[in-house]
């Protein structure tokens, strides 16, 4: 199994960076993993902390239509460069968090998406210098409200409200460019979406190198890569799960919003 690197609160509320162990124990690091970040004689069982998102951005950058067949249901083509957009940290849930739906919006969809993180500072680099700044990938949700994205014309609200960002539930190094996304709602047994991660238009390095030219990408700032075919609407009480071959699961429950 891949190490799965993961970012934890234990019960005193203290934050740890962590190599998470089959048996569920975790062995905490003295920094972010990209950050150097090596072992502590520090311990924690499976009962002394709970999981958070596996790192904490200073901001997240997406890619709108990275799949053709997803920009086909659209309606629209392949654009003939990536189109970026933002959404904000605050968006940046747990596994197993809500999604909260917002009372201004009447269509909320699931976007299943392969996400990259971060490891080293990275600014108007070749795809073959931004190769190595993916530090790992883990599993994204790019929650959107569609019909506010409709009504906007721009996709900000559509895209940024607490919650819309699921992330995790850890990072691994490496992946193969065969591994399959697919996402369920509920217990279906068909997933709604189903694509190879290679099938993306625009491949990982390629985008951070052109995101690379716009702005600076940090250390431990995620880059959500495109969703394949078969977005779709969610209710109340669903449950989404997010597969990634090679990194595992992804499940947050929809909930109504307090």
């Amino acid at each position: 199994m891949a190490y799965r690197y993961v970012r934890v609160v234990d019960v005193q509320g203290q934050i740890y960076y962590g190599l998470l162990h089959p048996d569920r124990t975790l062995q905490v690091l003295d920094a972010p993993p990209w950050l150097t970040g090596q072992p502590t004689d520090l311990t924690l069982t499976a009962e002394q902390y709970t999981l958070l998102a596996p790192c904490s951005p200073s901001k997240i950058i997406a890619i709108g239509k990275n799949y053709a067949a997803h920009a086909a249901e659209m309606g629209t083509p392949v654009p003939k460069e990536p189109l970026l957009f933002m959404k904000p940290p605050t968006t940046v849930i747990a596994a197993r968090q809500p999604i909260v739906y917002p009372s201004q919006s009447e269509q909320v969809e699931y976007e299943g998406e392969l996400a990259l993180v971060i490891g080293d500072r990275t600014y108007q680099c070749s795809p073959e210098q931004a190769a190595p700044k993916i530090w790992g990938y883990t599993i994204a949700n790019d929650v959107t409200a569609r019909d506010l994205q409709r009504r906007d014309g721009q996709w900000t609200r559509a895209k940024g409200f607490n919650t819309f960002c699921p992330l995790g539930p850890w990072i691994v190094r490496e992946l193969s460019t065969e591994a399959k996304l697919q996402t369920f709602v509920n217990d279906e047994p068909e997933p709604r979406q189903s694509a190879i991660v290679d099938q993306m238009v625009v491949s990982p390095a390629q985008l951070v190198s052109y995101i690379s030219q716009v702005m600076t990408l940090l250390p431990g700032d995620v880059v959500l890569t495109g969703t394949p075919e078969g977005v779709g609407p969610v209710m109340v009480g669903d449950r989404i799960r997010i597969e990634i071959e090679g990194i595992g699961n992804l499940e947050n429950p929809v909930a109504i919003a307090p």
